[in-house]
């Protein structure tokens, strides 16, 4: 689901950011920085959501002890942190945990990030991670909203 139409929102009133398991290296923190950096952008979300194809993937290759094809090993070199988390404490549905898990990380890291994190310190951006139900269309907020 487009996040412009999760937030209805018309297309380009967002800046969108999409990369597979919520993975993010250089250039993807580098874009998320751009708008706090140099338009005050107050809020960057990162929305991982239900069922994601990549994380159930990296989930697989990690469980499995089998890498991935090609460049596909990276994201799940960035999944590995969640899904360490999601090993020590499962839950039901492991591959979901790990979708969480995998947005806290995320945002967690993007929150502490170098240029960003005195914005955060001083409350001029939040940086708040959430997932996205497929099924009920509800959003639920996991980290970093701003109080």
């Amino acid at each position: 689901m487009a996040p412009e139409l999760v937030f209805d929102n018309g297309l380009g009133d967002l800046y969108v950011l999409r990369t597979g398991g919520q993975a993010i290296g250089p250039v993807v923190t580098g874009s998320v920085e751009y708008g706090p950096m140099t338009g005050g952008t107050p809020l960057v979300m990162v929305l991982g959501h239900q069922r994601c194809g990549a994380i159930e993937a990296a989930y697989k290759s990690l469980k499995d002890g089998a890498p991935l094809p090609g460049n596909l090993q990276a994201i799940v070199k960035a999944v590995e942190p969640a899904y360490r988390l999601t090993v020590e404490s499962p839950g039901a549905d492991p591959v979901d945990t790990v979708i969480h898990n995998q947005i806290r990380v995320t945002a967690d890291d993007l929150r502490a990030n170098g240029d960003p994190a005195p914005l955060v310190k001083e409350g001029a951006l939040a940086v708040v991670g959430a997932y996205y139900s497929l099924d009920t269309g509800k959003v639920d907020v996991l980290t970093g909203a701003p109080a």
